[in-house]
Formats: structure tokens, sequence, C-alpha cells
């Protein structure tokens, strides 16, 4: 039976009717009388009505022109002979719910067959992926309490709490598979390809500990009933290791161009003073094209062999120059190392210059008082050392003051810590190299990742996480703080329709639908 397909001015008659009731309440006395902010609300309101009408009219007259067929099997490959119309399910939309009928193919003893649902490209579940869209993105930014809240605002619906991560948690689904699909336009001839790395802790539930982790929080036995003693650790955290791969515009720069002596500070305070609304060129390779990751399943190699696939993509040849920044974690200098060997590539590791500097203070301390201004410079002359490449005379000069001036051990901690810490690295400080071929010498960009994508999501007060809800949470967030959420969600849309449909149907129907 085909059924009877009705004309668009008789398919829309309710949205019609809609319209009409709220043109007659806003022509009305009641409407008249309110101030703007309530006129404001009532509209928002009744509108979403209207456009659920409409949405509701749309999935009616597409049900009504949808044509019986006779060759549709399921995935069992057995052909369904019965068709009954008027099979409907619920959708709950950014509007509120309608019901979405078609036709069901039957047959018995076996499932019902909808090719419609293919070709609306429905999901299994309740909620429209337009409303998961909004979830994911709500959830990403704030507490999944906020997140409900905000849908409700918006859309008018209640969501629950953990219907709100588990949503996050579908619209994750296919981060990977997208980034591993994506085109890359190739970056310019002498660009050096940046990857860098960097770890923040995350305060989960007991279940979704590490197991050394869960053993000492088991085992620990707090000085005080009330709260944590200086120096004491609540072993909660499990850590969620992020990379970055960017393609890095070079900028050759001098020692001088990075720590400045006091007289080109006077002197760039004098030029600004004269021409003030005058910017000076920028004197830092900038980033371009960055690929965030962020995971608190995988470990340490796994997130490194994932940025290594993220710049083979890049540069399959390896013809490209490969800088490793990283803050010198010695766990991330060895996962580094065995990944460039087992790809044969080679990379260079520099670590952060800022890390860098800290021990250089910590050195200061030991010679100066507190606040003294001499600090300030003496540290900034053995920056410039080190940036020239001489981080050894650096240590070895450290360790003579150190003893020329007799410092007990005590006084001297800061400054034998320094000078350790330049001599084991120092295979990593060739800031000389990277300064002349313009590479950057600093993490700023996988710190402030740590920031953004980690601490202000993950550390609100009071959060416990599950590993698949924080997991799902820091892929969002990292889709959105590159710029990528968009192109994601359609590619996601897609996965969603060959995951849903293409396994259930024969892959005519669904492109036939």
């Amino acid at each position: 039976m085909q059924g009877y397909a009705p004309g668009q001015d008789e398919a829309f008659a309710e949205s019609r009717k809609c319209f009409g009731e709220l043109e007659d309440w806003l022509g009305s006395e009641a409407a008249a009388g309110l101030q703007h902010a309530e006129l404001e609300e009532q509209l928002d309101l009744r509108g979403r009505e209207l456009l659920r009408r409409l949405f509701q009219d749309r999935l009616d007259l597409t049900a009504a022109r949808e044509e019986r067929r006779y060759d549709v099997a399921g995935e069992d490959g057995v052909v369904r002979t019965r068709a009954e119309r008027g099979r409907s399910r619920p959708l709950l939309t950014m509007f509120g719910q309608v019901r979405v009928s078609r036709i069901a193919y039957r047959s018995p003893g076996r499932s019902s067959v909808h090719v419609l649902d293919a070709a609306l490209n429905l999901p299994r579940e309740k909620h429209s992926h337009g409303l998961r869209k909004l979830a994911a993105i709500e959830a990403a930014r704030g507490s999944m309490e906020a997140a409900g809240a905000a849908i409700t605002r918006a859309a008018g619906v209640t969501i629950g709490k953990r219907q709100a991560e588990e949503m996050a948690r579908r619209c994750a689904a296919h981060v990977e598979a997208f980034y591993a699909q994506r085109a890359i336009d190739p970056a310019p001839d002498g660009w050096p390809l940046i990857l860098t790395f960097d770890g923040k802790g995350i305060v989960m539930l007991p279940g979704a500990l590490r197991p050394a982790t869960a053993k000492a929080a088991a085992s620990a036995q707090g000085k005080l009933a009330t709260r944590l003693s200086p120096g004491e650790k609540h072993g909660r955290k499990r850590m969620a290791e992020l990379a970055c791969v960017y393609d890095a515009v070079p900028v050759p720069r001098t020692p001088q161009d990075v720590i400045s002596t006091p007289a080109q500070k006077r002197r760039k305070k004098k030029a600004q003073a004269t021409a003030p609304g005058k910017k000076g060129k920028r004197r830092e390779p900038q980033a371009r094209g960055k690929w965030l990751t962020a995971s608190v399943t995988d470990d340490i190699a796994a997130v490194i062999a994932a940025a290594f696939d993220e710049a083979e993509r890049r540069d399959p040849g390896h013809s490209r120059e490969w800088v490793v920044l990283i803050d010198g974690n010695n766990a991330q200098i060895e996962a580094v190392t065995a990944e460039a060997a087992a790809r044969g590539v080679t990379v260079t590791i520099v670590i952060d210059f800022i890390h860098v500097l800290e021990y250089c203070w910590k050195a200061a301390w030991s010679f100066f008082d507190k606040g003294e201004p001499a600090a300030e410079e003496w540290v900034a002359d053995q920056a410039r050392k080190i940036l020239r490449g001489k981080a050894r005379q650096v240590a070895a000069g450290i360790r003579r003051r150190a003893t020329a001036y007799g410092y007990s051990g005590p006084e001297r901690a800061g400054a034998g810590e320094c000078a350790r810490y330049l001599e084991n690295k120092q295979g990593y400080l060739d800031y000389a190299t990277a300064l002349v071929k313009g590479w950057p010498i600093a993490t700023g960009i996988i710190e402030g990742a740590c920031r953004h994508i980690v601490k202000d999501r993950m550390d609100i007060t009071g959060a416990r996480w599950s590993l698949d809800g924080a997991e799902a949470i820091l892929k969002l967030r990292a889709l959105i703080a590159t710029g990528d959420f968009d192109d994601y969600w359609r590619f996601h849309l897609r996965q969603e329709h060959k995951r849903i449909h293409h396994v259930k149907y024969r892959d005519d129907l669904v492109l036939a639908a």
C-alpha cells in the first residue's frame, strides 16, 4: 500500500496553526502589557514549540512520501516481505520531542528493518545528533551539572548528569579516526616540525587509578584526621599525557633577543615611549597547523607514538627537521628516543629554556639574598651563556663560586642542583643551534594546553573522574582548542551512519535511502 502523500500546504497545517496562535497572542492585550524581558522569554518558549511542530510536520511529510520497497533485507540477508506503515519511534531534539513514523519491513522471526532510519541517519538512542552535539560542547566546557542546565536553557530539554556524560563519550568516539584520515597541507620548505609533550594529573575515582597509585592510596595513612599535613599527598591522581605537533615559522634569533641586557631594555623602553603606537616585529617562532591530543588511558609511550604518527603524516619521507620540545622528564626522553629509533627518524630533543631558567634561579638564591637586584642580572648573564651553548661552563662556574665563597651544604643546595641539572642535560641544551635555525625553545604551547585542556576543566572542585568520562572530555576539549570540532562533527556523523546503518542493511539499500 502506497498511502496518501499530502501536498505541501496540507502537510504543514499544524505548523501554520501554531504560527497563527503565536501571531494572535502577540497581537493580544496580554502581550501588549508585557515588558520586553517577559516578551523575550515568552517568544523563546512559544517559538521553540513552533520549531518543534515544523520539525514534526517535515518528518510526517517524509513518512507519507516514503515508497514501499520489495527488496529490503537486513544484515542477515533475509528479505523482509511484509511492510507496515506508521511504525514510529520517539526522537528528543533541540526543540522538544517528536515522533518519527516510517515503514517497518518485517519477516516472521526476524528483526524489523526501517530503511528511512538510514536516510535520516537516526541514532539508536532517543537523543538527536543535534542534542548530542550541544551536550558534548557543554560537557567539555563545564561540569556535567552545568552542562545539563545549559541544555535546558537552550533547548528546554532536561538532561541528567549521567546522560550528559554518556552522550559526551559517544560524541568523542571517532577522534583518532578523524585525524588519521585528515588531509594535511604541506608546510613550506625550511619550516621545522615540532613535537612537544607534557603531563598533568587528574583526580580519579578509586577504580580508575593505575595499580601503583591505587596501592599507595590504599596504604597511605594521614597524620591528621581532617586534612593533609604539609608534604602529604592524596594519592588520587592519574596522569593525563598530552602531545602537540605543529609546523613552526622559523625565526632566527640571538641570545640577546631572548634575554635582554639592561642597556637593551632601556633602549626598548625609550623606543616605545617615542613611538607608542608602533609594534615591534615578533621575535619568536609562530605555530601553524596545530594538532593536539590528550589521554588519561594511554601511557607516555603510547601518546608519544600517536604524535609520531601525526608527524609522519606531515613528513612521510622524514625530509624535514624534527624538533622535540620537553621539560626534561627522563621517561619522556627515553620514550622519544626509542620511538625515533624504531621509525628510523632523526630528532633533536630540546629542553624547555624556561625550565632551565628556573634552575638558574635556584642557584641564584644560593648566592644572593631574596629579592636582591643583583640576582636578576646574574641569572640573565648565565642564561645568555647557556643560550650561546656554554651550559657546561656555566655549571663549572657555579660550582667554583659555591666553593670559593665557602657556602655550607644547605646554603649551596640550589647551586649544586642547578649544576647537576646542566651537566646531566647537556646533550639537550643546544640552544645556539636552535636560535640560529629559528626553532622554538620553550614549551609554552603544551604547558598552556595542560592548563586549558586539563586543569581548567578536570580540576573543578569536587570532581572525581571515571576513566571513560575523563578520556572523552579530554578528546573533546582538544578538538575545540584546535578549532577542529566542526570538521570532526561532520566526520562523526558519517561514521555514525556507517556504524548504525551500514551494518544493519545492505549497502545498496542504504545508498538508495
